[in-house]
């Protein structure tokens, strides 16, 4: 214990929980947007894995519901057209590699037991950049850019 020129205790810093009005200017850092993200990525895909269910569903029943597959994406599903399907599938691309990105992450933080704020950034920083160029170069694919 230090103790100051009159023999008190040096003041410590004070934290407070943020209020509702603050929301908007805290910068929340990488790791904290990769634990909420994962959550996200979590939910997105399990509100979507009917879709999923059906589209694997119609790709390997037979040739007939293979071609529905694939028409899917090339005139649409119904009222809906493919565009918001692709679009669709987009999204669920990238909650698929976000939440594998981030649990490997989390899975490598608990293995080695070496966590310090400046590897939990890079390794933040490295999951929210991998991921986005991930779903950007599948997306093109999707999208029939190459």
């Amino acid at each position: 214990m230090t103790n100051t020129t009159n023999g008190s205790r040096p003041k410590r810093p004070v934290f407070t929980n943020i209020h509702i009005t603050q929301i908007v200017s805290y910068r929340l850092p990488p790791a904290g947007i990769v634990s909420i993200l994962h959550r996200v990525s979590g939910v997105m895909m399990f509100l979507l894995l009917p879709f999923v269910i059906w589209l694997f569903d119609n790709s390997l029943t037979s040739e007939i519901s293979y071609e529905s597959f694939t028409n899917a994406f090339v005139a649409g599903i119904g009222f809906v057209p493919a565009w918001f399907v692709k679009l669709v599938v987009l999204g669920l691309l990238w909650a698929y590699l976000h939440h594998f990105i981030a649990g490997v992450r989390h899975l490598w933080m608990d293995a080695t037991h070496s966590v310090s704020k400046e590897q939990g950034h890079n390794s933040a920083v490295f999951t929210l950049v991998s991921s986005v160029v991930l779903t950007v170069l599948l997306g093109a694919k999707l999208f029939g850019l190459y």
